[in-house]
Parts: structure tokens; sequence; C-alpha cells
């Protein structure tokens, strides 16, 4: 009985070695599935959230064309301001000071009290070209701007002086870029309060910005 028993003992405890085996290795490779699963799930939202971004940002790019053009009175220059088409423009031509002030931005132009930080500001100035440009330099000695020489691509018999940096003052300031040019006795000035929409004033304001001389 002994002789019988052993073999059945060595039998009984191989089982359970393999039984146990059986359950860790599935449990394990449960886990691993599970684990892989969660992994590929969540590759694929980022992916599909990288996708669905990228796709919007097209879509917005896409959304501004064609262009708009506003045109000013031959009296200041007979300018010619394209914008993308999602823009808004709220133009004053009262002024004896700045006969033309024009504001541009994204859905609707928020009221020129409100303190906004715009996409775009056209402005025609009564003084002259040097005067203006005397304003900043202040901002260039300090450091704080740099001011390089510049024509308007459509306008290259003309150069001015683009500045960036911080040139605007008040509560709601931040680092932008404007452009001066003299236009006859007058300025002309362009800029985009914040470089946040630098992109949109250097691919479709100043390439496509023309006037008289």
């Amino acid at each position: 009985m002994n002789v019988l028993l052993l073999p059945v003992v060595v039998l009984a405890v191989l089982f359970v070695a393999a039984a146990s085996f059986a359950v860790w290795a599935f449990a394990g490779r449960a886990d691993y599935k599970n684990h892989s699963d969660a992994k590929v799930n969540a590759a694929v939202a980022d992916n599909t959230k990288t996708v669905q971004t990228a796709d919007a940002v097209k879509y917005a790019e896409e959304a501004k064309s064609p262009l708009t053009v506003y045109s000013g009175p031959d009296a200041y220059g007979g300018i010619k301001v394209s914008f993308p088409k999602t823009w808004s423009a709220y133009v004053d031509t009262s002024g004896s000071g700045t006969p033309l002030n024009a504001y541009f931005h994204a859905d609707y132009v928020p009221s020129v009290n409100s303190k906004q930080t715009y996409q775009l500001r056209v402005q025609v100035t009564s003084q002259s070209y040097d005067r203006e440009l005397s304003k900043y330099n202040t901002y260039v000695t300090r450091g704080v701007a740099t001011a390089a020489p510049y024509a308007l691509p459509k306008v290259p018999s003309i150069t001015g002086t683009r500045l960036s940096g911080a040139i605007f003052t008040g509560q709601n300031a931040a680092p932008g870029t404007m452009v001066l040019l003299p236009m006859r006795d007058k300025t002309l000035e362009v800029w985009t309060e914040s470089n946040d929409f630098l992109n949109d004033f250097n691919t479709y304001v100043l390439p496509n910005l023309t006037f008289s001389p």
C-alpha cells in the first residue's frame, strides 16, 4: 500500500502545482490584456484628440479665406486692408488728428472703450512719419522693443519701420508688432496688439496691404 500511495501523492502534488501555474498564468495573461487594452485605448484617445485638434486648426485656417478687403478713402491714401473673412471691422473716419482709425477682430469688434486687445489696428494719423516714430524711441533705447526697416511687399518703394516688443502701455498691454509707413504728410500705422495674433498679421495682413504713397 505504501508503495502505491507514494506515486499517488506525487501525482497529486504535481497536479496541484500544474493547476496553480495555470491559474497564475491565466491571471497574468488577463492582467496583461487588461493593461494592454487600457494602453491601447489611451493611445487611441490621445491620437484622436491630436487629429481633432489638427483638424480644428486646419478648418479654422480654411474658414479665413477668401479674405475680406476694406478700402479706405482716397483722401487718406486709398488704403486696402485684407483680413480673414471670419473677422469684423469697425472704422472711424471722424477724427481730425486720426482721420482713419480702424479696429479688426475675430467674430465681432468689442467696444473701443472695452480695453480689448484687438487682433488688428490700422490708423492714418495727421502727424509726420518722423514725429510718430520718435514716440517709440524710448522703448528701443531701453531695449524692450526692436526697430528695423520695413517695406510692404506690394508697396516696395516706401520704406518705414517695423517695431516689435513692449511698445504698448495700459492695463491689457502685451508685446506686439507695429509697422509705421510715411504716407505723404501723414503716417500709416498698422499693428497687432498681441503677438498671439502675429501669424495672421504676417500671413494675411502685411503681404496684401496696399496704399497710394
